[in-house]
């Protein structure tokens, strides 16, 4: 065997793969009760599609809200194709699986957060080993940071 396993991209493409398959059934049926999500994206993602409008207001992310009004919503293996209403202006997005840091479902508190890569030297700090030599592991929703795009699940439990 050539190499090591690299867990945490491995992890990082089954959280995606939930997320894909949530989504598809979104897409299907469309939300159930009550649920609904914050999911916080990375605009400079070489395959995010936005309105240059809205990449201009958020350069770096965007958390959208999936909720009461939504269209178009089509998912394929690389990501999923949606429409979002943005101050009245329906706006299609396209969103790469691997351009979401953070997927945040607080009608049952449920959420995901994701590491993205820099580049390459920031590799080892992702997923390299800490200094107690074992590797990192990843954390629930508790290790979503509080701040204007992130959203942490505490505000939401009741």
């Amino acid at each position: 065997m050539i190499g090591e396993i690299d867990y945490g991209n491995l992890m990082h493409d089954a959280m995606r793969g939930l997320i894909r398959s949530v989504m598809e059934r979104v897409a299907q049926d469309g939300l159930p009760g009550e649920h609904h999500f914050f999911i916080t994206v990375d605009t400079g993602h070489p395959d995010m599609q936005m309105a240059d409008w809205l990449r201009d207001r958020y350069p770096e992310e965007i958390t959208l809200v999936v909720q009461h009004w939504f269209e178009n919503l089509v998912v394929d293996p690389n990501g999923f194709a949606i429409t979002l209403n943005f101050g009245n202006a329906p706006e299609p997005l396209y969103i790469p699986f691997d351009s979401i840091s953070t997927f945040v479902d607080p009608s049952v508190e449920f959420g995901l957060r994701f590491e993205l890569q820099q580049d390459d030297e920031d590799d080892d700090a992702e997923f390299g080993d800490d200094d107690d030599g074992e590797a990192p592991m990843l954390e629930d929703a508790e290790r979503v940071e509080k701040s204007a795009d992130v959203v942490s699940l505490d505000q939401f439990r009741k």
